[in-house]
């Protein structure tokens, strides 16, 4: 057996940390939204620990900061690539970390889609539904946002830090390059 195939063959199975986590974050993702329709719909903002969270219903068709209004269908788009590319990649997923930050991106990704598609004012223009705020109500501090925005982010930022440490998709580390001596 090669050493590349050892390697395969005692590797744990990644693929299944990436696909449970990704469902977490989705199911998480769909639970609170339905909640926060149910509970929040129509209400004021509501505080929570002192003013620090501020729960109010939002339903945005943009992107985060409300940026691309009228683009729903582009970011819908964008989504589906991002879902197809990571579903892809996972074929070839031996790292924990990876496995993580990618399930992490794959299931807020596919939480915002599910909005996207089903919910008003129609399929792949949908608008997101929002509801977490921090700081003040309105998102006038921070943007509002949902457990799929934070999912994203959290997986977009520890996909920047394993890049940046050298680790790699089958859960080696990258060889630093080194300057020739005397130059």
């Amino acid at each position: 057996m090669k050493p590349e195939e050892a390697a395969q063959a005692t590797a744990p199975p990644r693929v299944r940390v990436l696909a449970a986590l990704a469902a977490l974050v989705l199911a998480l993702d769909v639970v609170t939204k339905v909640v926060a329709v149910a509970q929040l719909e129509g209400r004021e903002p509501v505080a929570v620990l002192g003013g620090l969270v501020y729960l109010q219903l939002l339903r945005n068709p943009g992107a985060a900061f409300s940026l691309a209004t009228g683009y729903t269908w582009v970011l819908s788009i964008i989504m589906i690539a991002v879902i197809v590319v990571i579903v892809r990649v996972a074929r070839r997923l031996r790292s924990a970390g990876w496995a993580v930050a990618l399930g992490l991106v794959l299931g807020g990704a596919l939480g915002n889609l599910t909005d996207r598609l089903f919910r008003a004012p129609g399929p792949l223009e949908g608008h997101v539904v929002d509801f977490v705020s921090l700081f003040a109500p309105d998102g006038r501090i921070w943007p509002v946002f949902n457990v799929a925005d934070s999912s994203i982010v959290s997986g977009g930022i520890l996909l920047v830090l394993l890049a940046l440490t050298g680790r790699e998709l089958d859960g080696t580390r990258a060889a630093k390059k080194r300057e020739p001596a005397g130059e």
